[in-house]
């Protein structure tokens, strides 16, 4: 890969040089006073550090921070309101149709209720992995008024999982742009890529895009070559079957860091 940009940023009050790809997709960070190098996307490493090189000195470590001791993790005990532990499947979604309910006599139900549906569907397939290991937060806010739908993380690593409601209906695929039964086609893959890249930039780590169909009589098509899985809500059990990625003690330090809602504010 050629063309990568490397840019001063700031993260969480630290000075940090960030690699970018010539989409502006950011590759890795680079940590100089931990002599840290976090590459979010493996097979990018060659060209991360060739692109570093002029700036690195000394011995530098690649991979993820350092996990959290136990006595680390207490010390970041969350405020409440910070905390997006407790957040529901839809959380958003149950916000606005109680501020904003939809009229009695509508015509046409309302898609929200649809959405809120697929939410629930899929969050409940995502929180039957926990015995296994997993924890998933729902309902992540991020700035704009973005948001994502699932984020689950376990031994296969992390996962941005954005649900589509779909029930009885065919799901074609024509990347990016995802067609619901006669529905209008949308760019739902660019958008589920997008939140995983701003979630890999919060976490410093890969994330993985899964688009989940919840309720489809068929998925046809497929995405193209870069990293966006589909899985029906009924076959997301099978991340639980994956080989290890993250050890149990990396998968808690990064939920505990994921939980925190200042973290995702200035992605």
């Amino acid at each position: 890969m050629t063309g990568l940009c490397v840019v001063p940023a700031r993260r969480h009050g630290r000075e940090l040089l960030r690699v970018t790809a010539p989409s502006g997709r950011t590759l890795a960070w680079y940590d100089r006073e931990d002599a840290r190098v976090t590459v979010l996307s493996t097979p990018d490493t060659d060209a991360v550090l060739a692109a570093l090189d002029p700036h690195l000195y000394g011995r530098v470590t690649i991979g993820p921070p350092p996990v959290p001791t136990a006595g680390d993790l207490a010390r970041l005990a969350l405020h409440p309101d910070d905390d997006l532990a407790p957040n529901r499947p839809g959380e958003a979604l149950r916000i606005a149709l109680e501020r904003d309910p939809d009229p009695p006599r509508r015509l046409r139900a309302d898609p929200r209720r649809a959405a809120l549906a697929a939410e629930e569907s899929t969050g409940a397939a995502l929180e039957a992995l926990e015995p296994g290991g997993w924890h998933v937060l729902h309902s992540v806010p991020l700035p704009g008024g973005d948001r994502i739908p699932h984020l689950a993380i376990g031994p296969a690593g992390p996962f941005v999982v954005c649900a589509v409601p779909a029930r009885g209906r065919r799901v074609r695929i024509a990347d990016p742009e995802v067609t619901v039964g006669r529905s209008t086609p949308r760019p739902l893959l660019g958008t589920v890529r997008s939140l995983a890249e701003r979630a890999a930039q919060a976490l410093t780590t890969h994330v993985t895009p899964v688009l989940a169909p919840c309720g489809a009589s068929a998925v046809t098509g497929a995405p193209a070559d870069r990293g966006v899985r589909v899985l029906r809500d009924g076959e997301l059990a099978v991340l639980a079957r994956e080989g290890g990625v993250l050890k149990p003690t990396e998968v808690a330090a990064l939920y505990a860091a994921a939980r925190d809602r200042t973290l995702w504010r200035h992605l």
